[in-house]
């Protein structure tokens, strides 16, 4: 039973595994190949209205502001969640968790092993995204971004989906409804995004550093490439969150 959960977990959502990943590249690949139309569009911007809206034309600026900055993270969102919601709630409203929970297996390694498959999933969507994007790379005229600050920003992507999929999977765990976890981890989406956001235009900056997204975009890994301590914060929270699951998961009475 060492790994069997996890193996498991990886053959239940075979489909997922593969669908996820592969409509995610492309959907990436899709936005990114767009730039050099909307490059031209920019360009006939007058410059006091570039400057007035903050557009930076680059491709840079126009991967984090389009690709990375809106539809990618919002389907990681979505993977992380929806994968979480299922990792314990799932089985405990089929009545599929007592059969699991009848083997020599902690409720603690089922959490951890469920998790284990999430974050297959997140990595494999974070490596696809970023083979996609090196692949068009030269034709959408994207060689400006090196493939390692490609990378620290497909890495920081798979962390994201990681930090909603664990607050969703510690989320069922603590209450095993999914529905509930569903409508809190929404909620904390868009409080988080919404506080990246707008917390300069409201001028309160330290609000960002509440948000996932700040770590995840705010150092601006397609400029800078790898920002550590982003990536650090990203995993830690991700850390506390399924262990606080996993702790609660494991105090809780199922029988109610």
């Amino acid at each position: 039973m060492s790994t069997a959960l996890y193996t498991m977990s990886l053959s239940d959502s075979r489909r997922g595994l593969i669908g996820w990943p592969l409509g995610t590249a492309a959907v990436g690949m899709m936005y990114a190949s767009t730039y050099p139309s909307q490059k031209d569009n920019t360009a006939n911007l007058p410059q006091a209205m570039r400057d007035a809206l903050h557009i930076d034309a680059t491709a840079a600026g126009y991967l984090q502001a389009s690709v990375f900055g809106l539809i990618l993270p919002l389907l990681a969102m979505i993977y992380g969640t929806a994968t979480g919601a299922r990792a314990t709630a799932g089985d405990e409203e089929s009545g599929q968790l007592d059969l699991l929970l009848a083997h020599p297996v902690t409720r603690t390694r089922l959490v951890l092993q469920r998790f284990g498959a999430l974050i297959t999933g997140a990595v494999t969507i974070s490596v696809l995204v970023w083979l996609g994007l090196l692949a068009i790379r030269d034709s959408a005229e994207l060689a400006s971004v090196t493939p390692v600050e490609l990378l620290a920003q497909c890495a920081n992507l798979a962390l994201l989906a990681l930090v909603f999929g664990a607050l969703a999977t510690g989320l069922g765990a603590a209450f095993g409804r999914r529905v509930v976890v569903l409508a809190a981890t929404a909620v904390s989406g868009v409080l988080t995004y919404a506080a990246y956001t707008f917390a300069t235009q409201i001028g309160a900056e330290w609000l960002a550093y509440l948000s996932p997204f700040q770590y995840y975009i705010g150092g601006e890994p397609l400029k800078n490439g790898f920002q550590w301590l982003d990536t650090a914060v990203l995993g830690i929270v991700t850390a506390v969150l399924i262990t606080l699951g996993a702790v609660l998961f494991g105090r809780r009475d199922l029988n109610n």
